[in-house]
């Protein structure tokens, strides 16, 4: 039992040790193991036996149902996603047992500071980066702050003459654009929104036309939330570039991680925001990607943790599931987004088999290159999707609009109003985004669930056309 015990408390210790340094003494490892209780036979017993019982779990990866998720159908991942399994075991280890601060030179802060910089890597190679390039943030709302504040607080502090001046769009996340009109009533910088097409697309002309002389940021979301366009990113990049090259390009790629690619060398993009609980990790946990020579005043000012542009000692429980995270995006990309895609269209499918089309409109984009894979924006005429989930929402977990900022009532998201779709289609607006862990099962379910409630709402199910328009076409009325 002496030799378990010493296994269990030394070689913790002895594996952080740096190249080059001298291990603990045995006098210190003794002491250590001596003040441990000792591991009983049955300790032991039950910790094989928990062992077995984890090599003996079902597939846990894309495709299979998490058990917890039974009751209640689940098809909200744009809201945000469950914690993966293979996340939540990777942060087991920093729950108790790898406490020390990452800033500490001992043996516990060695062993944190290894995680961090392991979960910096595993952010860097998901995005395309160096790790030296990715900040670590709280959430996004914090990441899309510190882009927009950063720019405009490095122009204010420069020799530089004019008020900062912002280009964004009309469909952002809030995280943008209240901070925007935060800092326009504090008179700090000014902004301007471009409009979306009917699609939800935001046109590269439209930016290079809003820019002035004052431009210092251009920040246009990397995906929509809401209806899954998917922006040209690349292509207003490549623009802005051409018509004022010292002007910064930020996305907020949260909706399109684990998704979508996202390439930040062939973005071209300066500032890039992720959000952990978007793509397997908890919330609470997000980054900033800042390209090397960017100059961005701090939001947080403190310590000297993230190379001394964000103080605060990191949290490292929720770093390494940020890490593990972007590791399980980037190595099932491919199979990820085939069954996010093909558990999305059974959906639509299902809905559109079943409701009159003449009712019926899908959201976003008719090219599916330009749509997120995981993502139905569906609008019944005649339909009040609030009080549908209302009457489901211990059946089935969805959205009616950008669950971050949506309520129960009748007022229009700012995204539907921007794509000019009509009142009756708003109102009757749901938002329905499969994830990793979506089943077949669950897909047929919720159509089923969903055309109850309709007809409950007394919606007539008995005249659907069945022309021979493609069904995306006729659910736009074209």
């Amino acid at each position: 039992m002496q030799n378990a015990r010493t296994y269990r408390y030394g070689s913790s210790l002895a594996r952080c040790q740096a190249p080059g340094q001298h291990k603990l003494s045995q006098t210190v490892a003794a002491a250590v193991c001596r003040s441990r209780p000792a591991l009983s036979t049955q300790h032991l017993r039950r910790r094989m036996m928990e062992q077995q019982l984890v090599e003996q779990q079902p597939n846990q990866g894309v495709g299979s149902k998490l058990p917890h998720l039974s009751e209640c159908v689940y098809l909200d991942y744009n809201a945000t996603t469950p914690i993966f399994p293979e996340v939540a075991e990777s942060m087991k280890p920093y729950t108790y047992e790898i406490f020390g601060n990452p800033s500490s030179v001992h043996a516990y802060g060695r062993q944190a500071r290894a995680a961090v910089d392991k979960a910096r890597r595993q952010v860097a190679e998901l995005i395309s980066c160096a790790p030296s390039e990715v900040c670590f943030t709280s959430c996004g709302t914090e990441s899309d702050n510190w882009a927009l504040w950063g720019a405009v607080m490095a122009r204010r502090s420069s020799s530089q003459q004019g008020l900062p001046h912002v280009v964004t769009s009309q469909i952002e996340h809030p995280a943008v654009t209240a901070c925007l009109r935060s800092m326009a009533d504090m008179g700090l910088c000014t902004y301007t929104t471009i409009p979306v097409n009917a699609q939800g697309l935001v046109s590269a002309a439209d930016v290079v036309a809003a820019l002035t002389p004052d431009t210092v940021l251009v920040s246009i979301m990397h995906s929509n939330n809401e209806v899954g366009a998917l922006q040209p990113v690349g292509e207003i990049a490549a623009a802005v570039r051409q018509a004022a090259p010292s002007c910064l390009i930020h996305s907020d790629a949260a909706q399109s991680m684990g998704k979508v690619a996202v390439d930040v060398q062939e973005l071209g993009v300066d500032l890039l925001t992720l959000v952990g609980h978007k793509f397997g990790a908890p919330k609470g946990v997000a980054a900033l990607y800042v390209r090397q020579g960017v100059q961005l005043a701090n939001l947080l000012n403190g310590g000297s943790q993230e190379s001394g542009r964000r103080g605060g000692t990191e949290n490292v429980v929720l770093l390494a599931a940020l890490g593990a995270a972007a590791e399980l995006a980037r190595s099932e990309a491919a199979e990820a987004a085939a069954h996010m895609r093909r558990m999305r269209d059974r959906l639509a499918s299902g809905l559109l088999a079943a409701l009159p089309a003449h009712l019926v409109r899908v959201n976003g984009p008719d090219d599916a290159s330009l749509q997120l894979p995981n993502t139905l924006s569906i609008s019944v005429r005649g339909l009040s999707a609030p009080s549908l989930l209302q009457m489901l929402a211990n059946k089935l977990a969805a959205s009616a609009g950008a669950a971050c900022h949506s309520s129960y009532g009748p007022a229009v998201s700012p995204v539907l109003q921007a794509m000019r779709l009509h009142p009756d289609y708003a109102v009757g607006t749901l938002r329905l985004s499969t994830g990793r862990h979506t089943t077949a099962d669950e897909v047929d379910t919720a159509v089923q669930l969903i055309v109850g409630a309709a007809r409950k709402q007394g919606l007539d199910l008995s005249s659907r056309d069945c022309s021979g328009v493609s069904s995306r076409s006729a659910a736009r009325g074209e």
